[in-house]
């Protein structure tokens, strides 16, 4: 899509406005918080847990900000001003003496379909993040993992902390599966997906069960599969993790992908 529009403080403006000044130093710095909300038919999808989750990582910063209570309303008035499509919002909240809040239309991140039926390969990186519930702006670990994914081939790559124990990937969340019970990474270690939250909830309501665990990556070979979650990919098996092999995705798997596909189309 062409979009023409963008919101800054609840003021929808000029697409070729979307700058932020570089002397905000705050930007600089990366005292901001973000989310990412996928737009399906004017719908903004699980719009109130986003809007939750900016705000627990904003008050994990201590950013404080005059948006609270407005942000939802301006996320409406411009899908509104853009009208039918499918896309992506950015929200872009910026501390600072005079704090700035942006949600940027963008044009989403479509998977290809193989990688359901087949799998994505991931590697790992040894990097924990400082502030685990926090979607900050301070992605440079990140962003050197997901680079060195890239250029090895893989899909994302999953941090590891000093136990080597897997917590999550660079923009995914991660789970194992053994029979009808998918195990995660502790929740205190990790960013608490908002795909991921809805997935457990499809899954605990189809008889699945759902546990914390030490997951390495030497012991993946004993799940019956993994897989990650993510606003854009919503489930993709993982065929894969650096030279280990995975089992082909189970049964009760792809039973889960197609259910939380059907929960999404209900929506």
């Amino acid at each position: 899509m062409d979009f023409k529009f963008f919101s800054k403080n609840g003021e929808i403006v000029p697409i070729e406005r979307a700058v932020v000044p570089l002397s905000n130093i705050e930007y600089q710095y990366g005292f901001g918080v973000y989310e990412n909300i996928r737009v399906a038919n004017s719908v903004p999808l699980f719009l109130s847990e986003h809007l939750e989750r900016l705000e627990n990582s904003a008050k994990i910063l201590g950013l404080e900000h005059p948006f609270d209570a407005t942000v939802s309303a301006n996320v409406d008035l411009l899908v509104k001003k853009i009208g039918s499509g499918t896309y992506n919002l950015k929200i872009l909240l910026i501390g600072g003496a005079e704090p700035l809040l942006y949600i940027i239309p963008l044009n989403p991140h479509f998977v290809d379909k193989k990688l359901y039926r087949d799998g994505v390969h991931l590697i790992t990186y040894p990097y924990e993040r400082p502030f685990p519930h926090a979607k900050s702006l301070n992605m440079l670990q990140s962003y050197l993992a997901y680079k060195k994914a890239k250029e090895a081939g893989a899909y994302d790559a999953l941090l590891t902390n000093k136990e080597n124990c897997i917590t999550e990937g660079t923009r995914t969340n991660f789970f194992t599966i053994k029979g009808r019970t998918l195990y995660s990474p502790s929740e205190k270690d990790i960013l608490l997906g908002v795909t991921r939250a809805a997935v457990l909830g499809v899954a605990l309501a189809i008889g699945f069960d759902v546990e914390d665990a030490e997951i390495r990556p030497e012991n993946l070979a004993g799940c019956d599969g993994a897989f990650i979650t993510s606003t854009s990919s919503k489930i993709l098996p993982v065929r894969s993790v650096d030279h280990m092999q995975l089992k082909e995705a189970p049964a009760a798997l792809r039973e889960l992908m197609a259910a939380f596909d059907r929960s999404l189309e209900a929506n």
